[in-house]
């Protein structure tokens, strides 16, 4: 719902002449946001002066194991969130670092996903480098599409007129490089992120952490 009113006042308030809260819009679908949300997240940003008046923030650090954490935050309180956010990485055997102290282990790239359904792995593929992507990973649930963060709403719009709306659309930090965790480490980065994640003034974390698959299995279970 922030995302959606720091883009309507970012821009038009029109989806079609506002790349941003297309994004966001589409976003708010994917996670099922009721209709009247979302009209109240616009009509919050379109109002006179009044709400709050969000900023973008980014935080990073290290959490436990070492593992690199990249946190984006909107928020009407930069002291409050920097400080919610200091103490979750120091209760949960982490430290918060300046910024780029770890951004430059991710790269900043679009990511857009169709389901399987929308179209061959051949023509999502010619359509994609056509677009001005970079990469296509097809598999039988879905088409992920990667490309340059400064191309991803004009690769976004190109596939979406061909194939109709993506699964989702989204900028994200994407990792170079990442560290394997054993279950006890996992369970202990996995908490951090959980705890960052139900800061309400935080949007996204990402960490560059891989999981052998019967880690993976251990931790579902």
């Amino acid at each position: 719902m922030r995302e959606i009113t720091v883009a309507a006042r970012s821009g038009l308030p029109e989806p079609a002449s506002n790349p941003r809260l297309r994004a966001a819009l589409s976003a708010a679908r994917e996670v099922n946001m009721p209709k009247d949300t979302v009209d109240r997240a616009i009509k919050k940003a379109i109002g006179a002066g009044g709400g709050e008046d969000y900023v973008e923030v980014r935080y990073e650090g290290y959490g436990p194991a070492g593992v690199a954490v990249i946190v984006e935050a909107l928020t009407d309180n930069r002291n409050r969130t920097a400080s919610d956010v200091r103490a979750a990485f120091s209760k949960h055997g982490g430290s918060l670092g300046e910024t780029n102290s770890v951004s430059f282990m991710f790269q900043r790239l679009g990511v857009i996903v169709f389901p399987a359904s929308a179209g061959s792995e051949d023509d999502m593929l010619e359509a994609a480098i056509e677009a001005g992507a970079e990469n296509v990973a097809s598999d039988a649930e879905s088409h992920e599409i990667t490309c340059a963060m400064e191309s991803f709403f004009t690769v976004r719009d190109a596939l979406e007129a061909r194939f109709g709306e993506p699964r989702s659309a989204r900028i994200e930090w994407r990792p170079e490089t990442t560290t394997v965790l054993d279950e006890e480490k996992a369970r202990a980065v996995l908490k951090l992120i959980d705890v960052l994640e139900e800061n309400d003034d935080v949007q996204a974390v990402y960490a560059n952490f891989d999981l052998p698959d019967d880690v993976a299995q251990a931790l579902a279970a």
